[in-house]
This record gives C-alpha cells, structure tokens and sequence, in this order.
C-alpha cells in the first residue's frame, strides 16, 4: 500500500429557481479544468433529489496542499464568478479527512441500509478470501496475531483504496 492519504472537499452550491441548466453547462466547464490541477484525483456530482435545488460537488485530492492550491486559485475564482449570478447563497465548502469519503455529504439523504450492505459485501468477500491466505504466507505467527494483521490490512485497503474510489463509482446508484 503507498500510505497515501487522500483529502476530500465537499462543495453546495445553491442554485436559484431557473438557472439548472446554466448550472450544469458551468460545471461541464469546470471540471476538466479542475482535473488538470496537480493532484486531482476525481470528483462526483451529485444532483439535488426533488424538491431541491443544492448540487454538491465531492473533490478528491491527494493532500491539503493540492486541494487549497485548487480551492484557492485564480482560476477557480474566475470560474466562480462567472456562476454567481446563478447561485441563491453563498458556496459551502467542507473539507474532510479520506476516511469520511464512505459517508454522505451533508444535505444527502444517507444510501439505503442495504445499499451499504451490498457493498460493503462486495468489498469484504473478495478480500476476505484473498487477504488471510497472503498472511498466512508472509506471517508465521499464532492465528489470533494473523487475524489481527490481516483485518487491519483489510480495513486498510478499504478505507484508502478500494471504498473511496467504488463510493464514487456507484455513488449515482448509492444515493438514488
């Protein structure tokens, strides 16, 4: 595992009656924009559900320094600019440790209980199966030692790798 951390940025913009449309035009814009900026490293979009008009926007950097440099810039600055008529308040912005990347941006209703479920079980078996046989081989210690290793590696891999990036991949069906 590379040990990198990955730091999260959870952006509302409130949008106002009418503008949708220029909404989502502005933010075709601005993400390969923001893709270009060093250490990007993905962003989800998620839609207001009915009745509401907040999109947030979910930006994945590799460190802090990447995403203030982003955040920060001129660039996005200008593009905000250019979207503030648009907008009904001020733009939220939080930014969050890697690990909260399994949880819903506030103002989300949170994915159903066996939405998780599914997904987490998809995760865990496969790795389950897999991560205790590569202990066994590496380790030569008592099982209650092994067990621990091995659940750790696991937890590990979900949390850096694997639940950060499959959250945002199914984040459309997650949240639906």
């Amino acid at each position: 595992m590379s040990g990198r951390s990955e730091v999260v940025s959870v952006i509302r913009h409130h949008v106002r009656p009418g503008s949708e449309a220029a909404y989502e035009s502005w933010s075709k814009e601005v993400l390969p924009i923001a893709q270009g900026f060093p250490g990007h490293q993905g962003v989800t979009i998620i839609r207001p559900p009915a009745g509401s008009r907040v999109y947030t926007v979910v930006l994945h950097f590799d460190r802090l320094e990447h995403l203030r440099g982003w955040l920060e810039s001129d660039t996005r600055r200008d593009l905000l600019a250019r979207i503030e008529p648009h907008l009904s308040g001020n733009v939220e912005i939080e930014i969050r440790p890697g690990l909260e990347v399994w949880m819903p941006p506030p103002g989300q209703a949170p994915a159903r209980p066996y939405k998780q479920f599914l997904l987490v079980w998809a995760v865990i078996y496969p790795l389950q199966l897999v991560v205790p046989q590569v202990i066994v081989r590496v380790v030569d210690a008592p099982l209650p030692l092994r067990a621990v290793i091995g659940s750790g590696v696991i937890v590990a891999l979900m949390t850096w790798l694997i639940m950060p990036r499959l959250t945002r991949a199914v984040s459309g069906w997650l949240y639906r």
